[in-house]
């Protein structure tokens, strides 16, 4: 199963998006990049399509990162399992 969840990286506090398998640890290798959030400028940039696309897959959104695309307008229905 992949989730969209919140990677960290960086000395402060700057987060990426990104697309990793379940089973993977926080930190490890990633399926694909899809967004950067830094709560501090609050500051987002989403890949839209990409988000979209694995949402349609059937990946699954941390609760951040549903607060996040649910802020940034992003259009899906969120499925819990």
């Amino acid at each position: 199963m992949v989730k969209l969840r919140l990677k960290r990286c960086g000395r402060k506090q700057v987060y990426r998006i990104v697309a990793i398998d379940v089973r993977s640890r926080r930190e490890g290798r990633d399926l694909r990049k899809v967004g950067f959030y830094d709560p501090i400028n609050n500051q987002t940039y989403l890949n839209i399509p990409a988000i979209l696309y694995f949402l349609e897959k059937g990946a699954q959104p941390t609760g951040t990162v549903y607060d996040i695309l649910k802020k940034a307008g992003v259009c899906f229905s969120r499925v819990s399992s």
